[in-house]
């Protein structure tokens, strides 16, 4: 799917096109999948992985530390965190853990105004999916506020601090139900919920939040990167708290017969972590369906690349989260 997205002030680009040729001409021409000991030397460098107590999460914190990056992983359970980060052994760098309850914005609050130093890369990979009707301690939607109202707040309380990029993982499901939209007149879907429409909304949100970021950026002259990647279909936690019962058994057998691994399921994100890419890249399997395979740049659906969508759901998102786009400092902006 080729889209349309507004990356100046007046300029139009087919974003895909674009992030596709650019792809070809900066990468090496080779027949070897890209895998995990392509990724190049973290040392330094310091990231934050949300989610990283289990699933893609934990994997990919691990590899990034193996590579010798120092990994926050930004967990709501602590303890679980600690046991998650006790199983990343042998790691050329080094992990921590930290609370972050992206279900509660004065958790968000806390835990940027924690931060100190230089992050080099955010990765907005926690989620919920199609769970039961539920609502954030701020009274949000609970798939919408934690998957994307939560990722929301903080990237743009700790952008400040960042100084390459911001990758926040979608999915495949952005696309379904057919005709899956954001719902501006309900985004709680007051009256209306169904698990994997509110679950579709959210993972449209952070396509939509990638793109209007990388403008903003673009915008105020920063060298700093919007990215995104969706892990293709991975057996991991994440499956088990349906609220239907025949999903949950159809996604048990599924995991057993079509899913790849964690650490599979991680490679997209790892790819738009430490690769050379274009803001607003699109990363996930090359596989059939983009549900397994080997990570690539990967197209959109044109819900996902409306550049007035995105905007409109910046804007609301200001104010239900009373967060808004920081001025950049010299450092974060691109010289010239």
């Amino acid at each position: 799917m080729i889209g349309a997205y507004i990356v100046g002030s007046d300029t139009i680009v087919v974003i895909d096109s674009i992030v596709g040729d650019a792809y070809i001409e900066v990468m090496p021409q080779t027949s070897r999948k890209w895998n995990i000991s392509d990724i190049t030397d973290q040392s330094g460098r310091t990231a934050v992985v949300t989610g990283a107590n289990s699933g893609i999460g934990l994997a990919a914190a691990d590899a990034l530390a193996h590579a010798g990056a120092h990994v926050v992983l930004a967990v709501r359970d602590v303890r679980r965190g600690e046991a998650a980060a006790a199983t990343v052994r042998g790691a050329k760098g080094s992990v921590e853990v930290r609370r972050l309850d992206l279900a509660d914005l004065s958790s968000v609050r806390e835990f940027a105004a924690g931060w100190q130093g230089d992050l080099d890369l955010l990765v907005n990979n926690a989620g919920v999916m199609n769970i039961p009707e539920a609502s954030t301690k701020d009274g949000f939607e609970m798939q919408f506020g934690t998957n994307h109202l939560g990722h929301f707040a903080l990237t743009n309380l700790l952008l400040p601090h960042i100084t390459d990029r911001v990758v926040t993982v979608s999915s495949g499901a952005h696309r379904l139900p057919a005709g899956i939209h954001i719902h501006f007149d309900n985004l709680n879907l007051t009256g209306e919920y169904a698990p994997m429409v509110a679950y579709g909304q959210s993972k449209l949100a952070n396509l939509l939040f990638t793109l209007e970021l990388q403008r903003r950026l673009a915008e105020a002259g920063s060298p700093l990167r919007a990215l995104a990647a969706h892990p293709g279909w991975a057996a991991t936690n994440l499956q088990g708290h349906d609220a239907s019962a025949v999903r949950r058994v159809a996604m048990r057998i599924g995991n057993r017969v079509l899913a790849q691994d964690n650490k599979s399921g991680a490679l997209p994100t790892l790819y738009a972590a430490t690769r050379d890419l274009p803001g607003a890249s699109y990363v996930g399997p090359d596989g059939l369906g983009e549900m397994r395979g080997a990570p690539t740049l990967v197209g959109r659906s044109h819900a996902a690349s409306d550049p007035e969508s995105a905007r409109r759901l910046w804007t609301v998102s200001e104010e239900l989260t009373g967060i808004v786009f920081p001025r950049l400092s010299q450092r974060t902006k691109a010289t010239t």
